[in-house]
């Protein structure tokens, strides 16, 4: 009897997250790799909380490239809540606007985005003050009646893509498939129900401190990773199955690895170079409205 309760305890581990999510149908939650999987990401997190420790020992947490070293290798959840509202600004912005969330409480948000920054929270007004410098400041425009921030990146990424991926490109113009059909949750879910949860937030660790260029770090490794399984499609409707199974695979659910992949997969990614693109872009859509 004792045995079989360690096994269901131990069967339950594997099947949630470390947030009490169940894991994806169909991610081998009961396999033996994802078992070890979890086992090995757990003791990275470990050995990452101690010299997270050590970092904010006595010290404000401040910008500067071992921050920003630290950030990209993933911050412990104990101390996300504090580094999020830090590096992103909201801190000093709740701090300076004491009484201004129960002003708002009626705000219209995405509730899979206040459920997302919630998860590390834990308290409602931090995730105002986080959405607001999500909304306002990295992602501005996303969320408006236009959505012509949405619309501006997504056109962006297709112009990486030309570049960077120039075949897959080649293949969506060929079955004439919208970007925004393909890559739209993405960007406008920040990933959420997209990818798995640790996942996510190690993308958002980044994305709270580098800005909104993350979200094309992460969709151009996506595709380039994945480019000859989606050049293996030979219609309209495979691209679209291409690009929901590679959203799915193997790749994203070592979160550890494909934060590693992000950075290196896509290669240079100036912030001039996005900035050069949002304009033409922005150009081009508001010339076709």
């Amino acid at each position: 009897m004792e045995t079989e309760e360690l096994h269901s305890d131990r069967e339950q581990v594997t099947r949630t997250d470390q947030y009490g999510f169940e894991r994806p149908t169909g991610s081998g939650s009961d396999s033996e790799p994802l078992r070890e999987q979890v086992s090995n990401y757990e003791a990275v997190l470990r050995r990452r909380a101690i010299k997270w420790r050590k970092l904010l020992q006595g010290s404000r947490v401040e910008r500067s490239l071992r921050m920003k070293r630290y950030i990209r290798k993933g911050i412990p959840n104990e101390y996300r809540s504090l580094i999020w509202m830090t590096v992103s600004g909201a801190q000093t912005q709740m701090e300076k606007n004491p009484a201004y969330y129960k002003k708002l409480l009626e705000m219209e948000e995405d509730p899979r985005l206040v459920d997302a920054v919630k998860t590390v929270t834990k308290d409602e007004e931090k995730s105002f003050w986080l959405l607001d410098a999500l909304i306002g400041k990295i992602v501005p425009d996303f969320y408006t009646p236009t959505m012509i921030g949405l619309k501006t990146d997504q056109e962006v990424l297709s112009q990486l893509v030309k570049v960077k991926v120039p075949a897959v490109a080649a293949l969506m113009e060929k079955h004439n498939v919208m970007w925004t059909l393909v890559v739209g949750r993405w960007f406008i879910c920040l990933f959420i129900d997209v990818l798995p949860v640790e996942t996510v937030l190690r993308i958002w660790d980044c994305l709270f401190y580098e800005g909104s260029k993350i979200t094309f770090r992460v969709a151009l490794t996506l595709i380039k990773y994945h480019q000859a399984s989606i050049l293996e499609a030979n219609s309209f409707a495979a691209i679209c199955e291409k690009f929901k199974e590679i959203a799915r695979g193997s790749l994203v659910q070592d979160c550890h690895v494909f934060m590693q992949k992000i950075f290196s997969e896509p290669g240079r990614l100036p912030l001039v170079t996005i900035t050069k693109l949002r304009k033409c872009s922005r150009a081009e859509i508001d010339a076709q409205s």
